[in-house]
Order: C-alpha cells, then structure tokens, then sequence
C-alpha cells in the first residue's frame, strides 16, 4: 500500500500533481478542504460540529478533523493507497495520521512529498489563476503572502518529523507539469 503526504505551498502545483500521481499509482486522495465541505453540506454529526467552530469563527479543533479523516480512511476502496493532502499539518495531527493509517490500514505513511517553488513564483501563479479563478484569495498579494507563510510555519515542524523518518522528498516544482510529475513517479517508485 503507498500512502503518500502532500506537501507544497498555495500556488506549488499540488492539485495538478495529486492528480498525476492518483492516476499514475491508483491513489485516492483524502483532502481536509474536500472533508469539510462535505460533511457540512451533508450535514453529518461532524460536519455539524466543524460548522459550529467555523461560524464562531474558531478553528475546528484537531480531533473533529481527526475523526473525519478516520472515517474516510475506513470506506471501502479498490486503491492502492491514498495520498493525504492538507493533513497533517501538527504535530498531533502527525502523531493522529500515522496511528489511523497503522490502525485503519495496517500499513504506514510511505512518503511526504514537498512541492519547492521559490515565493515570487507562487505570488505570481496565484494572481494569475485569480484572474480567472474568481478566487478573492488569488487576487491580493498581501493575502497570498500571508497564506505562503502561514503554510512555512504550520508545516515545518512535520517536515522535520518526516525528515527524521527518512521520509521527507523535495521535489522542485518548477518547470513543465511532465517533468516534475516524473520526479514524483520515481520517487514513489522508489517505495513500490
């Protein structure tokens, strides 16, 4: 079973690799942004919960999104793995996904992949995809900026777990979409 962390800043790429790599490797990709949304629209116990700490705009605590992932995790697929993607982003949450994954799927995380794209790169996707995303996030620079640094900060302390793991990849995210989902390929290649 390959079960991947996805790593990259707003603007890295992910979306379009995740996509890659979930064709490439038959992979079904568990996104926390996906999770919230659905459970609040389907108005599930936990969707409810989320919805509560969102409207008082509070952040959702770490179990609520924990239990959500679990319950993911545990419908039935014909994959060979998943690729975990806005999760984790804690320490906690680290600790949280490793024993879901051992639990759940009696396997373990393979790899974190991490999309390194210098900052004025990403500041530059991200006002051109909001020029025709219609995204209000894609279209402030200050905003962008903030969002590229809130990502450093959340995610440091877990790229360091991985790295101690031996399980830490960085892969460059910048050049022709082909090239770069290559480098991913190889790199899960390497765990197959």
């Amino acid at each position: 079973m390959i079960n991947i962390v996805l790593f990259g800043p707003p603007g890295s790429g992910k979306g379009t690799q995740a996509q890659n790599l979930i064709e490439k490797f038959n992979l079904k990709q568990i996104s926390t942004g996906d999770l919230f949304r659905y459970n609040i629209k389907n108005e599930t116990e936990l969707g409810k919960l989320a919805k509560s700490y969102i409207d008082k705009g509070e952040l959702v605590p770490d179990q609520v999104t924990t239990d959500m992932l679990t319950d993911e995790v545990k419908k039935p697929t014909d994959t060979n793995g998943f690729i975990f993607d806005g999760y984790p982003r804690t320490v906690n949450q680290t600790e949280a996904l490793e024993e879901i994954v051992k639990k759940e799927l009696n396997s373990e995380i393979s790899v974190c992949l991490s999309l390194v794209v210098e900052d004025e790169i990403l500041v530059n996707r991200l006002l051109k995809r909001g020029e025709t995303s219609g995204r209000t996030d894609d279209s402030n620079e200050e905003i962008i900026r903030t969002r590229i640094q809130e990502y450093y900060s959340k995610t440091a302390e877990v790229a360091e777990l991985y790295k101690k793991q031996n399980k830490y990849v960085e892969i460059k995210g910048v050049g022709e979409i082909d090239e770069i989902s290559e480098m991913l390929y190889a790199e899960v290649e390497k765990i197959k």
